[in-house]
């Protein structure tokens, strides 16, 4: 399996504080069942920005270490970038790494809604030939409140991402809740860890698989995990059969 989503670099950002540290949660992707991991470390946040070449040597190191240490997993390039209005030029000038070197791109949005120019964004992209997938939009308030708001970006070319603490319900049983909600809709297309240590942001990966499949969606597991070795490939994604979606937007439901 593939976990698109992880901040496993050292010392970088909000994510492991040393190289041991990064080992010890490489293991443990290792037992959750994980054989490659996209590193996607935080670009153009407010708080930390990470260089692309910091995140090449790392990986390089990174991976050094699982050879040598014979642990079974890859280690893929990436960011999780901020949405900015200087998004194009940066990535024209070999500042962000794409997902894997692939087409497609993980996309943050601020936590408390959903900017006016993210489509814009979005078409500008799709002009550069990348597709950019919103990462947890389950976290985002503007979204919470109006879930509509995320089918408006889906439609203008947008992917999205859910979060297997989210499934879980490490962050709550509301997002719990929204994000099977998102994902049985037909909403989200990739599933990732978000991963950042092995104290208060653990992977969680089998856990929220567990609770898709209790849930009796084990045709939107197969979809997520495959979605997640199309980046890797760089193949367009499986998108749910038409005849399988709901007719009714649940969250016009009263």
């Amino acid at each position: 399996m593939i976990d698109m989503h992880s901040h496993i670099l050292w010392n970088m950002d909000d994510g492991p504080k040393s190289l041991e540290e990064s080992i010890e949660m490489l293991q443990q992707a290792v037992k959750e069942g994980i054989t490659d991991i996209i590193s996607t470390s935080h670009s153009q946040h407010p708080q930390y920005d990470v260089p692309f070449e910091i995140v090449s040597d790392q990986i390089r190191i990174l991976q050094q270490e699982l050879i040598s240490r014979n642990i079974p997993l890859t280690i893929h390039s990436g960011h999780e970038v901020r949405l900015n209005e200087k998004l194009i030029s940066l990535i024209q000038e070999g500042q962000i790494h794409k997902l894997a070197h692939s087409n497609y791109l993980l996309l943050e949005l601020p936590s408390s809604h959903v900017p006016n120019y993210t489509k814009n964004i979005i078409h500008a992209l799709a002009i550069e030939g990348i597709t950019p997938i919103i990462a947890h939009p389950e976290r985002n308030k503007g979204i919470a409140e109006n879930p509509e708001r995320l089918e408006r970006l889906i439609r203008e070319g947008a992917m999205a991402q859910i979060t297997a603490g989210s499934l879980a319900g490490h962050f709550g049983k509301s997002v719990q809740k929204l994000s099977l909600d998102l994902v049985r809709a037909n909403l989200v297309h990739t599933y990732g860890s978000d991963v950042h240590n092995l104290t208060t942001r653990l992977f969680h990966f089998e856990e929220g698989l567990t609770f898709l499949e209790k849930k009796k969606e084990l045709d939107l597991v197969d979809i997520l995990l495959q979605n997640n070795k199309k980046i890797i490939t760089n193949e367009p994604f499986m998108i749910l059969e038409p005849e399988k979606l709901k007719k009714r937007k649940w969250w016009n439901l009263v």
